[in-house]
């Protein structure tokens, strides 16, 4: 019997589990506390799904109870046309064209970041942003693969930029960043898709956040780069874009021309691949999700869930208008749900953490969570209630004004 030793390498649990197990350890000390405390470290939105996109699944389900209505699996595994070419107009609105047949519906972004490196071999050397999401980095050590980073620090804007002195050959971009709430302009991005070109690599991009870009000249999407459709896939989420954290709906979008040369010189599809890496391990998304994400991308979808991305947007908004007054440098909170702040008096991001939860009763994340660069910093999200969010902000500027 022998077991995969990588998962040996890896914390022994996920970031967020930590935090819990430290919230429940203060809550246990302090059962007074417990309705106290403002959490503001998860991702997780509050906001209620919009109303059209409701009906939309209720109607899906509703077709499920009739014969002619019933659906079983998918044919094709890879969605429904009807959604894929709602997420195609969708990209159309802002000046990208992207055919249907290019995207691949799934249960959501963070799935398809760990599972898309299932079809690339071990042997590739990966780059990875640090500080980043923790699956980038877990999902290739599972796999024992060789990974190197690029460094986002305060000196560049938490926006990391190629090195052409060393090789990589899978990249992990992800804009607006999580954590850093940090984007990428068009030159920056297209800095990067030269620098795949040029070592013939892939770059796989999160566009999870996407949603929230506010800026006109920050792109939305890295196909609205020259070059990227040679050596770009994209991944995208409908949950914080549309509420779906508890739905489970998002898509990968892998280009027609995206194709690499095996050793023995074949030309390969990556779209082939993932599709044949899907079609064994994964049954698609449920009828009735699918045509709730569709409502999504409806005229009406896109003023309602308008609606709650403004709700967020203003939070965020709070938060940064706090930092300022504060004098706290941070990234983030204009074109991203996230606040990412440099701890003060040169706090580390555990003693921060420690700090703010034991003092005020609010809850962010530590930056060392998300790697070495991260360390000395602190995300928060604006994914809160409104009025816990101002009331949090007014906690930390009473602490720190001290």
């Amino acid at each position: 019997m022998y077991i995969n030793e990588n998962y040996l390498k890896l914390e022994k649990n996920y970031l967020f589990i930590n935090i819990a197990k430290k919230i429940n350890e203060y809550i246990k000390n302090n059962p007074d506390k417990k309705d106290n405390i403002i959490r503001m470290g998860i991702g997780d939105v509050t906001l209620p799904i919009a109303p059209c996109v409701v009906e939309a699944v209720k109607k899906g389900a509703e077709e499920m109870g009739v014969k002619e209505t019933f659906k079983g699996y998918e044919d094709s595994g890879t969605g429904y046309d009807f959604l894929k070419e709602a997420i195609a107009g969708y990209y159309k609105s802002f000046g990208v064209e992207i055919s249907p047949d290019e995207i691949r519906v799934s249960d959501g972004a963070k799935s398809d970041c760990g599972n898309i490196v299932d079809i690339f071999g071990d042997q590739n050397i990966v780059l990875i942003t640090d500080p980043a999401y923790p699956v980038y980095v877990d999902s290739n050590k599972m796999n024992g693969r060789n990974i190197i980073y690029a460094d986002s620090t305060k000196e560049n804007g938490f926006c990391a930029v190629p090195d052409y002195s060393v090789h990589a050959d899978l990249i992990y971009l992800c804009s607006p960043n999580n954590p850093t709430g940090s984007v990428f302009n068009k030159d920056e991005l297209k800095a990067w898709v030269d620098y795949a070109i040029a070592n013939k690599a892939i770059i796989i991009y999160d566009a999870a956040y996407e949603a929230f870009i506010a800026e006109p000249d920050i792109p939305r999407s890295i196909f609205a780069i020259e070059g990227s459709r040679k050596c770009a896939i994209e991944i995208c989420s409908l949950s914080k874009t549309a509420g779906f954290t508890g739905m489970r709906c998002g898509y990968t979008v892998i280009p027609k021309e995206l194709e690499v040369v095996t050793a023995n010189g074949t030309v390969v599809s990556i779209s082939q691949l993932w599709g044949r890496r899907q079609g064994s391990k994964f049954n698609g998304v449920s009828y009735p999700v699918q045509c709730g994400a569709a409502a999504v991308f409806s005229d009406e979808g896109r003023e309602q869930i308008k609606v709650n991305l403004e709700y967020y947007k203003e939070n965020a908004r709070i938060i940064a208008e706090a930092l300022d007054e504060l004098g706290i440098y941070y990234t983030g909170g204009k074109n991203s749900p996230y606040i990412w702040l440099e701890c003060p008096n040169g706090m580390g991001s555990w003693e921060f953490f420690d700090l703010l939860l034991n003092e005020i009763n609010v809850v962010g994340t530590p930056g060392a969570g998300f790697g070495k660069n991260g360390e000395g910093y602190f995300r928060l999200t604006s994914f809160g209630d409104r009025d816990k969010t101002i009331e949090a902000v007014a906690r930390i500027k009473k602490l720190l004004q001290k």
